[in-house]
C-alpha cells in the first residue's frame, strides 16, 4: 500500500462550488489525488493544509531543543519540538509527497518554508559529520518521491526560460527535499496566471494533462 503525504500551501482556498478565485495549485493537486485514488484504491493519504494552519517558525529555544540529546531534554523542550516530531513522522510514513504551492515573490510561501524548517532536522532527517569533508550533511531517509505542483503569475521559469534565474521556488524545494529522502522529483507548473489570457488557459490545460501522464508513469 502506498502512502501519500498531501500538502497544500496556498493562501487561497479550493471551493468546488465556485468557478473563480480558486487556488490553481490546490486544484491541480486535488486532481492528482482524485485520479490516483481511483487508480490505486488502497492508497493511504495523510493531509495537511499548511496554508490554513501554518507551522510555527523556529526560534532560538527550538534550535537549542533539537541540539539537546533526547535523554537530556526538559519537558518544555519536548513540548516545543512536538510538532516537528509529528511532521517528521508524516514524512517518514510517506512514499510520495504531493506538494502544491503557489510562487510568492519568486519563492515559496512562508508557511511552506516554516514546514521545511520544522522537518529538516539534525539527527532526525539528516546527520552532520565533519569527517565527510566539505559535504558533512547526509540524509537519513531514502527512496521517496516528490510531486511538486506549482502555480506562477508570470512565465518562463523553466530551464532556459526568460525568468529561469528568478525562479527560487522549484530549485529551492528540490535541493531542500534531498534531506527528506527524496530521490525522484517531478514538477508540474501552471504559469501566466496574472495575464489571464489564452496562454494561461493553455498552460493550465497542459498542467492537467501532465498530472494524468505522471500518474500513469508512477502508478
Amino acid at each position: 500500500m502506498k502512502t501519500i503525504l498531501h500538502l497544500d500551501t496556498s493562501a487561497r482556498k479550493l471551493d468546488k462550488s465556485r468557478s473563480s478565485r480558486n487556488s490553481i495549485s490546490r486544484t491541480l493537486a486535488d486532481s492528482f489525488r482524485e485520479q490516483w485514488e481511483k487508480k490505486i484504491t488502497n492508497t493511504k493519504v495523510i493531509y495537511r493544509d499548511l496554508g490554513k494552519n501554518p507551522p510555527d517558525f523556529i526560534d532560538e529555544a527550538w534550535i537549542a531543543a533539537v541540539f539537546t540529546p533526547h535523554e537530556q531534554r526538559t519537558t518544555e523542550q519536548n513540548t516545543l519540538i512536538s510538532l516537528s516530531d509529528e511532521l517528521i513522522d508524516e514524512v517518514i510514513k510517506a512514499d510520495i509527497i504531493l506538494l502544491s504551492t503557489p510562487m510568492y515573490n519568486y519563492g515559496m510561501p512562508a508557511a511552506l518554508k516554516a514546514w521545511f524548517d520544522q522537518v529538516i532536522r539534525v539527527n532526525k532527517t539528516f546527520t552532520f559529520d565533519l569527517s565527510r569533508g566539505d559535504f558533512p550533511l547526509q540524509p537519513v531517509l531514502s527512496g521517496k518521491t516528490m510531486v511538486l505542483i506549482a502555480s506562477c503569475g508570470e512565465f518562463g521559469f523553466h530551464a532556459g526560460g526568460i525568468r529561469e534565474k528568478m525562479n527560487h521556488l522549484g530549485p529551492h524545494i528540490k535541493v531542500a527535499s534531498q534531506y527528506l529522502g527524496i530521490e525522484k522529483f517531478y514538477e508540474i507548473r501552471s504559469e501566466y496566471q496574472e495575464f489571464g489570457d489564452q496562454r494561461h488557459v493553455q498552460s493550465l490545460n497542459d498542467a492537467h494533462a501532465q498530472v494524468t501522464n505522471l500518474i500513469a508513469q508512477l502508478a
